[in-house]
């Protein structure tokens, strides 16, 4: 796929997750939760994704987020395949059912860094584009609003920190195409950023 020409697929798949988060916002933002979206699609494209893993990175938390029993995996693969839907349930740590609460977030977040070990590079992909352009924006965050920030997130300043190191590890160990790798290093990168600044804003507000 051309980024200068989307193909109608990928084009539909933008209708469909700006349908699907529409009323969605970034954690404890005013962002748009499309911006997140697409920006992960972006980060694929750059780091030689497909255009199926270009399209799944759109559609990534459609399941967790909107997953409505089955609904939404249903249509996924109805429309964009099934390459598309298994990419998309690499990247799923909970399925978003109504009426049933998720399992604790430390026991879905030990799950999925297991999973990833031995999840298809397809999946670690979309899952490493994911994860560096959340830690980018908890960075940018955390440089802002200093320790404040970690009220955001249910696993706490402690949970969030030893989260992206093990994701970090977790790619690591499955290796990858030359993109992979570079989206790695620069989560990495990220990563060793948030720690270090944690650290120092922990040890100012003591």
């Amino acid at each position: 796929m051309s980024e200068a020409n989307p193909s109608m697929k990928f084009r539909e798949a933008m209708t469909y997750a700006a349908q699907l988060h529409a009323t969605q916002l970034r954690k404890g933002t005013s962002i748009p939760y499309l911006a997140h979206l697409l920006s992960v699609s972006s980060l694929v494209l750059e780091h030689g994704g497909s255009e199926d893993e270009a399209i799944a990175a759109l559609l990534h938390d459609a399941i967790e987020d909107q997953g409505r029993d089955g609904l939404t995996a249903r249509e996924i693969a109805a429309r964009f395949g099934a390459t598309v839907l298994a990419i998309v349930e690499g990247c799923t740590d909970a399925e978003g059912t109504a009426g049933q609460p998720k399992p604790p977030w430390r026991v879905r977040k030990e799950g999925y860094v297991a999973h990833l070990r031995h999840a298809s590079a397809e999946t670690r992909l979309v899952s490493a584009a994911d994860k560096l352009h959340n830690a980018r924006a908890i960075l940018g965050d955390l440089r802002e609003r200093g320790e404040s920030l970690w009220a955001r997130f249910s696993g706490g300043r402690d949970g969030v920190l030893w989260y992206y190191r093990a994701l970090v590890n977790a790619y690591r160990q499955s290796g990858g195409s030359e993109g992979m790798r570079r989206l790695v290093d620069e989560l990495d990168r990220t990563v060793t950023q948030m720690e270090s600044l944690a650290r120092g804003t922990s040890t100012g507000a003591a």
